[in-house]
């Protein structure tokens, strides 16, 4: 099962938001996610709040954009009470789960919903993520006459062996197809890569890393296996049947991939992170390429987000929620006309300030030092290695490679 959520303050059965500490959020885009918890198979690393059935009207597949609109009624007449009209989304995520475990004429009912109800700017980024075994020619086709602009493929590896320690169904095959159908259409396309499988060697990661590449994506995620309590991959490595990832190992393919993307004109833009250059944004900051992740850069740049789905979170000015994990009891508060919030939190300022330096130092833009005073480390962090000595004297910090390896005792150094 998933972590359990947060405990939280309880939250106003109507979802009402204080106007005083929205306020803030007046002038900061804003940006939609909508969570799709339904998947064919449960992988065995994965702890997000995902199920492999349905729980009857409203919360499975068929009947779930009727509830997730409920949910954006909701938001939409809290917004309007606390005084604030809907801004247009920036940007749209389906995430999962698979989406695409919905047919994409769901999917494209969610997003003219969300169009209606917030209205979505201009160019904005609308994705989501897909397993390649859900989605087809046509469906990919559909996708992009709904409003969708780039689809985000779970390849994480190209190695048959590897994907079958994730518990992953898709034949590797399967993705440079999926890749192909979705430019055809005329869809950006991100990969994502996770490396430190055990068992996974520095050949098979290359591999898959020059697989990914192979394929011509505009973007490519790198992550770091992680083993996360309660999963079917952490039992096996608690009981012994598979092995710790080892950190100088997963040190080791994070270094490989950052030097083949960048051979192959890819550019870090967040540590995890990396978007294809095109002609002319060579001397571009990498947070502006044009194939970054908008929604991505949503989060690190700490805008306003309003989350729909079970487990989904939030985040308006200063107060942060987030929604009852099971999809039965999601619907059945939609239903109800009561706001899906399970419990939430407002942000002081000390909170705010240690999730702004969290989340922008782990871009390439950087983070801006702010307050930080002498006490903050700067000189040992340039000294060892860790962050760019040009940046740092003019008053941001910028990781090298070697600092993005070492991100949270950065973090942790420059918040004390």
């Amino acid at each position: 099962m998933s972590p359990s959520l947060p405990q939280g303050i309880a939250w106003p059965r109507d979802g009402a938001l204080d106007p005083a500490l929205a306020q803030p959020a007046a002038g900061r885009p804003l940006s939609l996610y909508v969570h799709v918890p339904f998947c064919r198979v449960r992988c065995g690393y994965c702890d997000f709040n995902t199920y492999t059935t349905g729980f009857g009207e409203g919360a499975e597949p068929g009947s779930y954009a009727t509830t997730v609109l409920g949910e954006a009624d909701l938001a939409v007449g809290a917004l309007e009470r606390a005084g604030f009209a809907p801004r247009p989304a920036s940007t749209v995520f389906f995430g999962g789960g698979t989406p695409t475990m919905l047919d994409a004429g769901e999917l494209g009912d969610i997003l003219l919903g969300l169009r209606e109800r917030f209205g979505v700017a201009p160019g904005a980024e609308v994705t989501t993520e897909a397993n390649p075994e859900t989605v087809t020619p046509k469906s990919l086709e559909a996708l992009a006459g709904a409003g969708f602009t780039r689809v985000s493929v779970g390849m994480q590896s190209a190695v048959p062996r590897v994907l079958a320690t994730l518990d992953r169904e898709h034949r590797p095959e399967r993705v440079p197809e999926v890749v192909a159908w979705a430019r055809q259409v005329g869809l950006d396309v991100s990969v994502d890569l996770i490396y430190g499988t055990p068992g996974e060697t520095l050949d098979d990661w290359r591999r898959s890393v020059e697989a990914a590449v192979a394929m011509g994506p505009d973007h490519i995620s790198a992550y770091a296996l992680v083993v996360e309590e309660g999963t079917r991959m952490g039992a096996q490595v608690a009981r012994g049947e598979l092995p710790t990832p080892d950190p100088d190992d997963e040190a080791d393919k994070y270094e490989l991939a950052d030097e083949l993307l960048s051979e192959a004109g890819f550019r870090w833009y967040e540590i995890s992170n990396f978007a294809r250059v095109e002609a002319g944004e060579e001397d571009l900051v990498a947070t502006r390429l044009r194939h970054a992740s908008c929604h991505n850069l949503a989060y690190w740049r700490d805008w306003d987000w309003w989350g729909l789905g079970p487990g989904a979170h939030s985040h308006v000015g200063r107060e942060r929620w987030w929604n009852v994990k099971h999809p039965r009891a999601y619907a059945g508060r939609v239903r109800a006309g009561t706001s899906p919030a399970a419990a939430g939190e407002v942000l002081g300022t000390d909170t705010r300030e240690l999730e702004r330096v969290l989340l922008a130092v782990r871009t390439a833009e950087g983070v801006h030092l702010g307050p930080l005073d002498d006490r903050s480390g700067v000189a040992g962090l340039v000294e060892d290695g860790l962050v760019e000595p040009d940046p740092a004297r003019e008053g941001h910090i910028v990781l090298t490679l070697r600092g993005r390896l070492l991100a949270d005792l950065v973090t942790r150094t420059l918040t004390g």
